[in-house]
């Protein structure tokens, strides 16, 4: 990296510490702001790279996401070692129970269906297995009706659209 690069050619420390003095140095209660870390880090060490302030950004904002330091009202600080643990936002997940040390041993079952035995006794067709129903598996069979015949209802009129009527053709001779 680049920050690693420079920070190992040049006789200064790592910026992390350099900005732990700093923030020790200004001594105030509220924290240093960047601008005055900035300033004690270029009074104190004088030569400097020349992305100091791109390297004191990235370096500030990687410790205060580490807990390193607190970001508060524009100022970072030390972190107060009394204070109660920062909760994130949203609900926190479920302590997890530890599992027994039986379950955790045990192989997980193979996927798919389990192979037939080869030294199983053969199972006698003529007695079916039941799901508990009595009733056999699918669509039931189609039941022929017996005595269906085509009598028109009680109105004289059969069911349904009455067929079409079609015009009779007259043959047309043509003499000339």
């Amino acid at each position: 990296m680049a920050t690693e690069e420079v920070n190992k050619s040049s006789s200064l420390p790592p910026y992390p510490e350099m900005i732990l003095k700093a923030i020790e140095a200004v001594g105030d209660s509220n924290g240093a702001s960047k601008s005055a870390i900035s300033k004690h880090i270029e009074s104190t060490y004088g030569e400097l790279p020349a992305g100091h302030s791109t390297l004191l950004s990235d370096h500030l904002d990687k410790m205060k996401d580490s807990g390193e330091i607190v970001f508060m009202k524009n100022n970072y600080m030390k972190p107060d070692p009394n204070a109660p643990p920062k909760r994130g936002r949203g609900r926190p997940p479920k302590p997890k129970d530890p599992l027994p040390p039986v379950a955790a041993l045990s192989p997980p079952r193979p996927r798919g269906r389990p192979p037939k035995d080869p030294n199983a006794p053969p199972k006698s067709p003529s007695a079916p297995v039941s799901g508990g129903s009595g009733r056999p598996r699918g669509r039931p069979k189609k039941i022929a009706r017996t005595e269906v015949t085509s009598s028109p209802s009680s109105t004289g009129r059969p069911r349904g659209r009455p067929p079409k009527v079609k015009p009779q053709l007259t043959e047309v001779s043509v003499e000339q």
